[in-house]
């Protein structure tokens, strides 16, 4: 049996990326897309040949039929509708950050808990296999011990003057948006919480004030270190690279999956480089069939939402280490 979908609002990264990969996959089904103008909803509903069309959340909510929903919302609307969802018995998965900060996120998980239902954050690029395949060549000692890593995660939208992402109150910002992805990569990759932050930023009062470019360096156990940078107003980039003592892996697609070469990565030692091929898949597609098969299954997720918790914890200290110009530390547990 498919688990059945509502979608909880019409924006874009849904329309373009989530629901085409629900779509995909093995054990998923859209059933219902809702909007708080059910005109949207309905347009929507009929190109994305999605078969009811809500106009209200409340009413997709409130549909029995549906098991798990996908909430794209602006940031600051994360906590509310996620626990309105989770209340009404609904997994969730929500869309990056989680939250606007960590004390929202343990009050998600608390109620996850609480009623009994699956809470995810929407990381789409932790379930690519790419990511399997470079730990396993740390493991197998290929590049030594790791030594840093270097993410960046940049793209320029500064002309779309209304875009949410503009607004401060909101979650606005460019650490946010993409500067998560380079701190969770960097997280999943050394098994380890940072132990400190210090990031330097553009605020822009062009655009309500949000961070528009954000380079930062993350300390975590034994010298080792992220940096990394990213923004909403620079030419596009989206890398990763590991350094070790005996060589260095190089991810130049490293978030975003590219239906050509730039999703393989490499892997340069002393003995020369080796070009690892990656199969193209639907990154968004294997990321609904993990949590659809953790429902139907009831294991536990290889991302816990408890995760979520530390990546905000993270997210909150470069955030003010940005605002007040300062080394931030983090604490443990």
């Amino acid at each position: 049996m498919t688990v059945k979908w509502g979608i909880i609002s019409t924006a874009n990264i849904a329309q373009r990326a989530v629901i085409p990969g629900i779509k995909e996959s093995e054990t998923g089904e859209v059933y219902a897309i809702a909007s708080r103008n059910v005109d949207n909803a309905k347009e929507t509903a009929e190109k994305l040949a999605i078969p009811v069309a809500y106009g209200s959340y409340e009413e997709l909510l409130a549909d029995p039929d549906i098991e798990a929903v996908y909430i794209p919302l602006p940031n600051h609307l994360h906590k509310e509708w996620s626990i309105k969802a989770m209340e009404a018995g609904k997994h969730v998965l929500c869309e990056k950050p989680i939250a606007l900060n960590a004390k929202e996120a343990e009050e998600m998980i608390d109620a996850s808990k609480k009623a009994g239902v699956i809470l995810a954050e929407a990381f789409m690029y932790r379930y690519h296999p790419r990511y399997r395949m470079i730990e396993e060549k740390i493991q197998s000692g290929a590049i030594g011990e790791i030594r840093g890593i270097h993410g960046v995660f940049t793209f320029n939208s500064a002309g779309a003057k209304e875009n949410v992402r503009f607004k401060k109150e909101w979650g606005g910002g460019s650490l946010y948006d993409v500067g998560v992805y380079p701190i969770s990569a960097a997280r999943m990759i050394l098994k380890q919480e940072p132990e400190a932050a210090t990031v330097h930023a553009l605020f822009s009062e062009q655009h309500g004030d949000v961070d528009m470019m954000a380079s930062g360096l993350l300390e975590f156990e034994n010298g080792v270190a992220l940096t990394f940078d990213c923004g909403m107003w620079a030419d596009f980039r989206n890398r990763l690279e590991i350094l070790g003592t005996e060589g260095k892996i190089e991810v130049p697609s490293a978030f975003v999956v590219n239906q050509n070469e730039q999703d393989h990565f490499y892997v340069h030692t002393s003995e020369g480089t080796e070009e690892v091929e990656v199969p193209y898949v639907n990154q968004y597609a294997l990321q609904a069939d993990v949590i659809g098969q953790s429902i139907r299954s009831g294991e536990e997720l290889p991302f816990p939402s408890d995760d979520a918790i530390q990546n905000m914890k993270v997210l909150d200290a470069c955030l003010a280490s940005a605002e007040q110009r300062k080394r931030v530390e983090i604490k443990k547990g």
